[in-house]
């Protein structure tokens, strides 16, 4: 399979650090002060900052060189530890300063207390980074610069360098001062730090208004701002724009978002998409780590998955292969129903709302057009299968959905391995289930629903054909 980005390089310069987790279960509290007490079961170290944007490239299987600076210490050991087994190339400079370190004591996957581990950088530490501008962007097709505000970046030297060989600079900004990112292609701050810049925003029109001007001041391409639960808008310098809604289906935890996005859309230019489908795989990512728990990453694989989705539908055998994997990573629990679906009503609605009680996520396979008229007559369907499945799809109870030409979903069973495969009707055992006999040698669960009395596709179109049959007889 081609790599989903295929760009020459991404260079990464900015603030690197290294996040740490302590787990472990808060089962009392302390006798010496109303805290709780955490006893450690596991401690655990990731790449962040700069670093995590680096993880997140190489998760896309981009590859990248990041560089930063760290202090002569254990957890500059850890930090290049991690990157070497992610692949990432690294230049890190080390310095008199620790290695910025922030400590996360967790509890059943509840951040019970944060510790920070720093000291500011000298100035001219950044100048000595910057002198490897040269080197390391002969290669590069982005350059991003990932700034949380900790020193490690001469960010207009930066920017001037690669601007004198052509090379999109893409901004994470930090701060007020955004007259040091001056020249750069393209900030990807988020709603927040935006009006911290230029002031709170009371309507899209404001906003679009505000970020034309700061565009026009600083000498960018374009704003990508990201909205938290509104999605993002990308404002470009001519006053137009473009915005993509949330996709998350779930949210637990937004650490490291901003990474995700200006990594994925970074990767995207670099391949060279234009800048709004940039923002569109970016968003896709950002709804996928959001609900992943701590500083994640998005694999290419999942991003797949992802666009394999079209509101819900799934548009290939590749992309609900990709789902799949993407679903069983997540440890997701996977139930399987399949049917015509030609004209849904309330008995569909109270099966569907049952099926997907009983795992994580709920996939349907629709028989084809040509399927239904093998099995139903000539006269069926009444609705198309791509009709059928936008109808589905648009159900709360349905994640996903994907067509199939055969009479039986067999093929599909053997592809998605269900944890539980489900149908509805009047079936005398489960034996009868096409697929149990599959479903059973893998060790998952074939379950029969019970039908809404009285309500099926056949009965509903006998009911509207009843008085024009009497009527022509």
């Amino acid at each position: 399979m081609t790599a989903l980005f295929q760009t020459t390089r991404i260079v990464v310069v900015g603030d690197v650090m290294l996040d740490r987790y302590w787990h472990g279960r808060a089962a009392r509290i302390s006798p010496e002060a109303p805290v709780p007490v955490v006893s450690v079961e596991m401690d655990e170290v990731r790449p962040g900052g700069a670093a995590n944007v680096a993880l997140n490239l190489a998760a896309l299987d981009v590859p990248v060189t990041l560089l930063g600076l760290i202090g002569d210490d254990e957890a500059a050991g850890r930090l290049r530890h991690a990157l070497q087994i992610h692949d990432v190339q690294h230049h890190l400079v080390v310095t008199a300063a620790p290695t910025i370190t922030k400590l996360r004591v967790m509890s059943q996957s509840h951040q019970m207390i944060r510790l920070d581990f720093e000291s500011p950088f000298d100035a001219a530490d950044a100048t000595a980074l910057a002198e490897s501008a040269d080197e390391v962007l002969s290669s590069a097709s982005v350059l991003i610069l990932s700034d949380y505000g900790k020193g490690s970046l001469d960010a207009p030297r930066w920017i001037e360098a690669a601007r004198e060989r052509g090379i999109p600079v893409v901004v994470d900004p930090k701060g007020r001062d955004y007259l040091r990112y001056r020249g750069a292609t393209c900030l990807t701050p988020n709603l927040g730090e935006f009006e911290a810049v230029v002031g709170v925003v009371h309507s899209d029109q404001e906003l679009l208004t505000k970020a034309v001007q700061l565009i026009q001041t600083l000498n960018l391409t374009s704003l990508l701002i990201t909205r938290s639960e509104q999605g993002m808008i990308l404002v470009r310098a001519d006053g137009s724009s473009t915005q993509w809604a949330a996709t998350a289906r779930e949210v637990a935890d937004v650490t490291g978002a901003g990474d995700t996005v200006i990594a994925t859309f970074a990767a995207a230019l670099g391949h060279g998409y234009a800048d709004d489908d940039a923002a569109r795989w970016a968003n896709l990512a950002a709804g996928l780590v959001v609900s992943k728990l701590g500083t994640a990453t998005v694999s290419a694989r999942e991003l797949r998955a992802a666009e394999g989705v079209k509101n819900g539908v799934l548009e290939s055998e590749e992309a609900l292969r990709s789902y799949v994997a993407e679903a069983r990573a997540a440890g997701h629990r996977i139930v399987m129903t399949n049917g015509c679906f030609d004209i849904l009503h309330a008995g569909h609605v109270a099966y569907l709302r049952e099926a997907a009680s009983l795992g994580d996520r709920l996939l349907v396979a629709l028989n084809a057009d040509a399927s239904v008229s093998r099995l139903k007559g000539p006269e069926r369907p009444l609705n198309s299968l791509r009709r059928r499945m936008e109808v589905l799809a648009g159900l709360n109870a349905v994640d996903a959905v994907i067509g199939f030409e055969d009479d039986t979903p067999e093929y599909l069973i053997d592809v998605v391995r269900p944890d539980v495969l489900v149908k509805g009707g009047d079936y005398k055992s489960i034996e009868e289930v096409v697929g149990f006999s599959q479903v059973q040698a893998y060790g998952g669960v074939v379950k029969v629903l019970g039908e809404v009395e009285n309500l099926s596709t056949t009965r509903l179109i006998s009911k509207i054909r009843a008085p024009q049959d009497s009527s022509t007889s």
